[in-house]
């Protein structure tokens, strides 16, 4: 029977790989393989599987985050940052590309959603990048990279459904992603730094004209207002005030205060974010119970204790499996969707890491990392496909591929820094369980 469930999988992957709809496969082929293999009363324990998750208080904060994020991209806040922070930088060689580099890591961390962070800043700052000289690979890559960095730094959604799936706390898995975020963050630095060293022609600095003049009040009201709403959501999680949920509604409430002082909130904005809201948040859920429903089917069929048998005579013990899951991972993030590796693959992977002793929440971050990359790697990286849909015409896709292998190669560093170094991710998470007495 258990042969059954690794076909299963495979017929899975396939029809994954071939681009029919996630949420729909899962379900019709749990539905395929259960009524064959073990009868329509076996689904009789689905409801209560469903249940479990639609009455999760840790997912209400799926909308909320979005919500924010959304709303967040319509305030005109990202403009105003990156045309701050070209002031304050462009007058180094490769300061344009380093500006937007710390720009994507503010709006990760006030946003969280990588699509709208990847067309905003594909609209606004890759074709500033190219009037001002930029190699057009470096210009690509930098803006495909820091869009993605709302993946891994707080408060981030695939760090929420982590939690849910690997069975984590949420605010634990946030405090444990701040670390490699940040190393993330600086390995982008210093490459455009060296980069920019190298090739002075790649990345030129910006001329000094009467227009580059910055006031310290600009600088102030530009990074303050996005500086406290992370403060908001992510320190208040940090000091046990508030749940993950809570400081996601608090930080959708700052969303809109902040796009009321842009004089962005209108009618108009306000139903198109709802909207995407509702369509991203309903697909996400219905995913979670087309996963729940293969889960099922897979383990009636003895598909778990057959991945446990196989993982656990890996030559190397749990680093012969961690380095294996790392690589499935990263080679299915080729062809496959990040919610659909972590609502499929993941659960399969979470016991054999339960049965080799490993720590949940390093296994998860590892997981948030290794996903990272997934938004880069073709042909189905999905902020590739945003960045060609907003880029000039010229700019063509093989100039993207080009410009997002470095990155590519960087984030792979991160990874093993976090594997060869756990306490990246576990410093600040038992911090907190020492200040709280835990």
């Amino acid at each position: 029977m258990d042969i059954w469930a690794l076909v299963m999988f495979a017929a899975l992957m396939l029809l994954l790989m071939l681009g029919y709809p996630v949420a729909l496969t899962l379900g019709a082929v749990a539905m395929l393989f259960g009524g064959i293999f073990l009868g329509l009363d076996f689904f009789d324990l689905l409801p209560l599987r469903i249940w479990g998750i639609m009455t999760n208080f840790s997912l209400v904060s799926v909308p909320l985050f979005v919500f924010m994020g959304i709303i967040l991209e319509k305030s005109g806040l990202a403009e105003e940052l990156l045309e701050t922070m070209g002031l304050l930088f462009g007058r180094l060689r490769g300061g344009l590309a380093l500006s937007i580099v710390l720009v994507g890591t503010l709006l990760a961390a006030a946003t969280g959603v990588v699509g709208a962070t990847v067309v905003t800043l594909g609209v606004i700052a890759l074709p500033t990048l190219l009037k001002h000289g930029y190699a057009p690979s470096l210009a690509a890559g930098t803006v495909a990279a820091s869009g993605t960095l709302g993946q891994i730094i707080p408060p981030s959604l695939i760090l929420i459904l982590l939690g849910d799936v690997i069975g984590e706390p949420v605010g634990r898995l946030f405090m444990g992603a701040v670390i490699p975020g940040l190393l993330i963050v600086l390995l982008f630095l210093l490459y455009i730094g060296y980069h920019a060293w190298r090739h002075p022609n790649n990345a030129p600095a910006l001329p000094r004209t009467a227009n580059n003049y910055l006031s310290a009040k600009r600088i102030l009201f530009t990074l303050l207002p996005p500086l406290l709403l992370i403060g908001l959501v992510l320190g208040s999680i940090f000091f046990g005030v508030a749940t993950p949920t809570e400081s996601a509604a608090v930080g959708a409430i700052g969303a809109l205060l902040l796009t009321l002082s842009h004089r962005r909130l209108d009618w108009q904005n306000l139903n198109a974010t709802l909207q995407q809201t509702l369509r991203l948040t309903s697909m996400v859920f219905l995913i979670l119970i087309g996963a729940t429903a293969f889960g099922l089917v897979f383990r009636g069929l003895g598909g778990d204790h057959l991945v446990h048998d196989i993982f656990a005579h890996l030559p190397g013990g749990a680093w012969g499996f961690i380095i294996f899951s790392m690589l499935l991972i990263f080679l299915l993030g080729f062809f496959l969707d990040f919610l659909e590796i972590c609502f499929v693959v993941v659960p399969i992977l979470v016991p054999i890491a339960v049965f080799f002793q490993i720590d949940k929440l390093w296994f998860a971050i590892l997981i948030a990392v290794n996903l990272q990359t997934s938004f880069l790697t073709p042909p189905f990286g999905f902020s590739l496909f945003y960045l060609k849909a907003v880029a000039p015409p010229t700019l063509a896709i093989q100039m993207i591929y080009r410009g997002i292998v470095p990155f590519v190669i960087l984030q792979l560093i991160a990874l093993t820094l976090v594997m060869l170094f756990p306490q990246l991710a576990l410093w600040m998470p038992n911090l907190s369980d020492r200040l709280q007495g835990l």
